[in-house]
C-alpha cells in the first residue's frame, strides 16, 4: 500500500492538456497495485474528457518511475494479490488494467512522456506509453528488472522493438543495461534530450503546439501510424486503413486549411500561424 498522500496527481489545463505526475518518492514512483489502479483511472478520465486533447506523463520529485514496485511483489502471497487485476489479460477487451496499470491501453490522444532520473523495468515500459519521449541530460533508461528475475509484462518487448527496432530492443532486454540520454536519442528511444528539470517544460510547449493544429486530421494520422505498426497484417492493408480513415477528414478540415494556405497562411513552412 502507498504511504505517499496523494501516489498520483492530475491537473487539467483550460486549453486541454492532462498532465498526469507519478509521486511516491518513497519508492522513486515506483508502482504498486493501488497505484496501478488509480494511474488507469486518471487516463480513462482524460480519454473519455472531450475538453482535453493532449496528455503529459511525467515524475516528480526528478525521477520518471523506478518500475513495479518491487517491496510490494516481495510481500504478495500470490500472482493474483501481487498484480491485484492485471494477471490476466482478456481477449477482446479493450480497456483492460494492467500490471502497472494503463499498460495495454491504446491511448486514444497525443501523449508526451517527460522523463527525468530513472525510467526503468516497468517505469520504461509506461515511458513507451508516449508517442513522445522529452528526456533529460542525466535520464536514464534501462530493463534492470533483468537482475531480479521479474519479466516485461506492460508492453516492453512489444513496444520497444516497434520504437527502436529489434536488435537494439534485444541488446537492452537481454542485458538490462543502463541507456544514458544520448544513446536514448541516437537508438530513437528519446526523441529529444533537454536540460535538467526542463523536460515538464519543453513537453507543455510541444504540447500547446500540438493543441494549434486541427485536432481530428492529428488524430487520424496518429491511429493510422499505430495501425501500420501493430494492427495491419500486409502494406496493403495498412494503406487501405490509412487512405479510408483520412479521407473522412478532408471536408471536415482539410478544405478550410486550403483556404487558409490560399489566403496566405503556413507559406514558406511557417508554423504558428492561423491557429484553431
Amino acid at each position: 500500500m502507498s504511504t505517499d498522500p496523494s501516489p498520483i496527481l492530475t491537473t487539467k489545463s483550460p486549453s486541454g492538456i492532462t498532465t498526469i505526475t507519478l509521486n511516491r518518492p518513497s519508492r522513486r514512483n515506483a508502482i504498486d497495485p493501488p497505484t496501478a489502479k488509480l494511474l488507469y483511472e486518471a487516463i480513462i478520465n482524460f480519454e473519455d474528457d472531450p475538453s482535453q486533447r493532449i496528455l503529459i506523463l511525467h515524475g516528480a520529485n526528478g525521477t520518471f518511475s523506478a518500475g513495479f514496485d518491487l517491496h510490494s511483489l516481495a510481500s504478495s502471497t500470490s500472482t493474483s494479490s501481487a498484480l491485484a487485476g492485471g494477471e490476466v489479460f482478456q481477449e477482446d477487451v479493450d480497456r483492460q488494467l494492467g500490471p502497472m496499470g494503463p499498460s495495454r491501453l491504446t491511448i486514444q490522444k497525443p501523449v508526451i512522456a517527460a522523463v527525468s532520473g530513472y525510467a526503468v523495468a516497468g517505469g520504461m515500459e509506461l515511458s513507451l506509453l508516449g508517442d513522445i519521449r522529452i528526456v533529460e541530460e542525466d535520464a536514464i533508461f534501462g530493463i534492470f528488472c533483468r537482475r531480479f528475475g521479474v519479466p516485461l509484462i506492460d508492453g516492453g518487448t512489444v513496444r520497444l522493438q516497434a520504437i527502436v527496432g529489434l536488435g537494439r530492443a534485444l541488446d537492452l532486454i537481454l542485458t538490462g543495461r543502463p541507456v544514458d540520454a544520448n544513446e536514448a536519442l541516437a537508438m530513437g528511444l528519446a526523441n529529444r534530450v533537454v536540460g535538467k528539470g526542463k523536460a515538464l517544460e519543453e513537453a507543455e510547449k510541444i504540447a500547446e503546439q500540438l493543441l494549434g493544429f486541427p485536432q481530428e486530421c492529428m488524430n487520424v494520422d496518429r491511429r493510422s501510424t499505430y495501425n501500420a505498426a501493430y494492427d495491419a497484417k500486409s502494406f496493403r492493408e495498412a494503406l487501405k486503413f490509412e487512405f479510408e480513415n483520412g479521407v473522412k477528414v478532408i471536408s471536415e478540415e482539410s478544405v478550410s486549411g486550403a483556404k487558409r494556405f490560399s489566403s496566405g497562411v503556413g507559406r514558406h513552412g511557417q508554423f504558428g500561424e492561423g491557429k484553431l
